[in-house]
């Protein structure tokens, strides 16, 4: 089977000329040919449409590291997409050319004990678009699986298509944290994580979501999203207890659910220590590869603490959500560029200084 641009195969005729987004070494992008392998009969070939920047590609850019991942060789970028579907495979049945689909962007083994446990998420063998050394999908075509390409309603843009895979991790969060009609939620911090966190949160029908972070202009954002209030914080660990007194009071109830969308020590032990007895602390954002936190006292208050990576099966309810206006994704994207070299340059630049960038987002 074809997996989605991870082998130079040789491209089928006609397709010499796809061009993509490389990283070819720090700092640096450049467009150039990238050939996809030939489709395999359950891949399609899709024509990129939209795609956006997520903070792991900038990541990449700026230190050729995230996490535990290195780029060692010239990589394709960009995983947050959605496209075309320009031919698809002699075993493809729920697909045509000309549908408008999202993709999501891990290829799992299917073979694992997790992936049999339907925690593919979580596969030792996963090929994840723009995680080395899978090339991405900043490119005018990819090969990719057609069961991991999904249908987009009518009344949803190729743009929101791509949005899916960022609130995805916002959608799992919340389906991991099991929070609903009935739950309180804190959200730390107010990038586009963690707005699509709080619009999740909402959309599952949190009754109030507080939204805290250092910057006056995303929570600004974040109120205009809907947050019913917000706390400006500041980096200072020796702030904590009089920033938890603030936070509960902007609740003005208990704390069941904290999602932590940053992941630095300050904004965790702020979470552990404002969360209620027995409420539980789900842990988004990866800001330090190492904490430390006053667990004891959390642990002695019984309050759990929720690991997430990334999501599975969630795209169809996010667009279920997208499709019924239970959450509207469009004011997060802030920033368009088309797909020159210059404009791939200036996007990730747009995406690296922060400010009032939530979104970027490539048109191809």
């Amino acid at each position: 089977m074809g997996k989605g641009g991870m082998s130079h195969e040789e491209a089928p005729k006609g397709l010499e000329e796809n061009m993509a987004a490389w990283l070819v070494g720090l700092n640096t992008l450049k467009i150039q040919p990238f050939k996809i392998p030939s489709l395999g009969p359950h891949d399609v070939r899709v024509r990129m449409k939209a795609v956006g920047i997520c903070g792991s590609d900038v990541h990449y850019l700026k230190t050729l590291k995230c996490a535990h991942f290195e780029v060692k060789e010239p990589m394709v970028i960009g995983h947050e997409c959605a496209g075309v579907i320009e031919e698809v495979g002699s075993e493809v049945k729920h697909l045509v050319p000309g549908d408008r689909v999202a993709l999501e962007p891990g290829i799992s083994c299917w073979r694992c004990n997790l992936c049999k446990d339907g925690r593919y998420n979580l596969c030792p063998d996963m090929k994840f678009f723009a995680t080395p050394p899978v090339h991405g999908s900043l490119a005018h075509q990819v090969v990719h699986p057609a069961d991991l390409c999904f249908k987009l309603p009518e009344n949803v843009s190729l743009e929101e298509g791509a949005m899916c895979e960022p609130l995805s991790v916002g959608v799992h969060a919340c389906r991991r944290a099991e929070i609903g009609p009935e739950t309180t939620a804190l959200v730390m911090g107010a990038g586009p994580i963690g707005l699509v966190t709080m619009l999740a949160a909402r959309a599952f029908g949190v009754p109030r979501i507080v939204i805290v972070d250092v910057d006056d202009h995303r929570l600004c954002v974040a109120k205009q999203l809907g947050a019913d209030d917000i706390v400006k914080v500041t980096t200072d660990m020796k702030d904590v207890d009089a920033e938890v007194e603030e936070i509960r009071k902007a609740m003005g109830a208990d704390i069941d659910v904290t999602f932590d969308c940053a992941g630095f020590n300050k904004t965790m032990s702020t979470a552990l220590a404002a969360t209620r007895c027995g409420g539980k602390v789900c842990l988004v954002g990866m800001g330090h590869g190492e904490m430390t936190v006053p667990l004891t006292p959390a642990a002695a208050r019984e309050v759990d603490v929720i690991g997430v990576f990334r999501y599975k099966n969630t795209w169809p309810l996010c667009l279920e959500f997208l499709k019924s206006g239970k959450i509207d994704v469009k004011p997060l994207i802030t920033h368009r560029f088309g797909f020159s070299q210059k404009e791939v340059e200036d996007a990730f630049e747009t995406s690296a200084r922060g400010g009032n960038a939530i979104k970027v987002m490539f048109n191809l």
